[in-house]
């Protein structure tokens, strides 16, 4: 934020775009760091905290907004500016009273409450998009965990039926019971099951579904190709609840035949993504202005 401001007060930045640029070059940030997104997918991490910088120091009365996507700095932020704390941070703004307003609904000094609503403000530098994406993917990856360790304990029958309801509901095989009839029936060791590609049956994909613990090496995946080209079939997916090596990996980037590897933690997010053995809990919908709402003919 202090950077921000130290450019509005030179008047060198009065929009966000500009101001974007501005600071990636004074931070030195690598183009891969410019384009570095959310985890959502839908904005950059660079735009998303030049937006909630220009923000907060708006809250505080540091900037004002003259018109839609420009700001200015006010005589209060030139003050600042005049002697500039080390940083700009939440616990900074606090000393402000229409900030501390915006925080907690009241105008009043500096309380535990206060400091409370701003969380470990010097040390808490995410935006609340990052801070909220960011406890959702810690969430989620807990709960991968869980399911991958559940996995781990449940039968190789239990599996491989659960694998053919995975990729069921993800749209592969029609329905659950046409696809379940031919788990483990095709009569040779290195299929465990045939699933159709599409609701129509057009193609079919050949399964093998090992709930191990050890790590899948590249022998066991070309059996797998090898049981593939005694079938004609050409394409395939093997699952596993462990994880594969490197080299079977590299293997399968290098055939002709179309062989998907995916481990552990890839059955379980696509568990969660399609709602297999996953309940939901809780739903919140994060909204934004509709500045054409506002837009007066």
């Amino acid at each position: 934020m202090l950077p921000l401001l130290r450019l509005a007060g030179a008047r060198a930045a009065s929009d966000l775009p500009t101001a974007e640029r501005l600071l990636a070059d004074e931070f030195g940030l690598t183009p891969e760091e410019r384009a570095t997104m959310l985890p959502s997918g839908q904005q950059t991490a660079l735009r998303n905290r030049t937006g909630w910088a220009s923000f907060y120091l708006m809250k505080a009365g540091l900037l004002i907004k003259p018109k839609r996507g420009y700001f200015e700095i006010t005589e209060r932020g030139g003050s600042v500016l005049e002697s500039p704390p080390p940083s700009i941070d939440k616990a900074f703004l606090a000393s402000f009273p229409e900030f501390r307003e915006f925080i907690t609904g009241a105008a009043t000094e500096p309380t535990g409450h206060v400091e409370s609503a701003l969380g470990s403000s010097a040390q808490d530098h995410a935006t609340p998009d990052e801070a909220l994406q960011g406890a959702y993917q810690q969430l989620r990856g807990e709960l991968a965990s869980q399911v991958l360790e559940r996995l781990l304990q449940v039968s190789p029958e239990f599996f491989e039926q659960l694998v053919v309801e995975l990729l069921v509901v993800m749209g592969y095989g029609g329905s659950r019971r046409d696809a379940g009839e031919r788990i483990g029936k095709s009569g040779d060791g290195g299929i465990d099951g045939i699933i159709k590609e599409d609701r129509l049956g057009l193609d079919v994909i050949y399964i093998q579904a090992k709930r191990w613990q050890g790590t899948v090496g590249r022998p066991e995946i070309q059996k797998f190709v090898g049981a593939l080209h005694g079938q004609r079939a050409r394409k395939g997916v093997f699952m596993t609840t462990s994880a594969f090596s490197s080299e079977a990996r590299d293997y399968v980037s290098h055939i002709d035949v179309k062989v998907v590897l995916l481990d552990g933690i890839q059955i379980a997010n696509l568990m969660i993504d399609h709602g297999v053995g996953v309940t939901p809990v809780a739903t919140y919908v994060v909204k934004r202005l509709d500045s054409d709402y506002f837009d007066e003919a």
